[in-house]
């Protein structure tokens, strides 16, 4: 799987789900290999967007196409300045969960001493991860160089998520937090998306 991700400051919000919707209506149905995509804006409005294709290729392909050109031009227009853009070929989504069904998005970036270690101990205790958290929908992990993530999380919604957080963890996690805290470069940062945008092929 290969996913994208474009990040930029925009003016006016209003302008931005317009072009993307018009992207989903006229260019998405005859997107090869495009999987979804999930995208919103800050209070502080900034532009997030997860793009995932099955390939990078079907990506690359989707990005030579003369009206992908012409779509790209008017949305470039949104933006204050350059956007930035992160592409990766290492991608892990959980086949269980329902994050399409989500009302509030979170994404967190951050970087690990350890990322094969951090995306082990991520997913193991799903039980009781699940238990803990059943505000908790789903995720996508988008793993970068030099041990850096960005980490899409999908809840229920913004209530639930904060009330989801001010649990105490429970003893059957404490080790595995405790050991990703451990591994954790810095302090991460974190993306607040309170009105997503989740698309998907029809």
């Amino acid at each position: 799987m290969f996913a994208q991700i474009i990040r930029g400051k925009v003016s006016d919000p209003s302008t931005v789900r317009p072009v993307v919707d018009r992207w989903m209506k006229e260019l998405g149905p005859t997107a090869e290999g495009w999987l979804g995509s999930t995208s919103g804006i800050t209070d502080d409005n900034e532009v997030f967007v997860l793009v995932r294709f099955e390939s990078e290729e079907a990506a690359r392909a989707n990005s030579d196409r003369p009206e992908q050109g012409a779509w790209w031009a008017e949305m470039e227009k949104v933006f204050d300045g350059e956007p930035t853009f992160q592409d990766s070929n290492n991608v892990i989504v959980p086949s269980a969960g329902a994050p399409a069904t989500a009302g509030f998005v979170q994404v967190m970036e951050g970087q690990s001493s350890d990322p094969d270690r951090s995306v082990q101990l991520m997913y193991s205790s799903r039980d009781a991860r699940v238990a803990h958290r059943p505000d908790i929908l789903g995720s996508i992990t988008v793993l970068h160089g030099e041990g850096k993530f960005t980490m899409v999380i999908y809840f229920e919604s913004e209530a639930a998520a904060r009330e989801g957080e001010s649990k105490p963890v429970p003893a059957a996690l404490q080790a595995q937090m405790q050991e990703m805290q451990s591994l954790s470069v810095g302090q991460p940062n974190f993306l607040d998306l309170k009105t997503p945008w989740l698309d998907s092929p029809r």
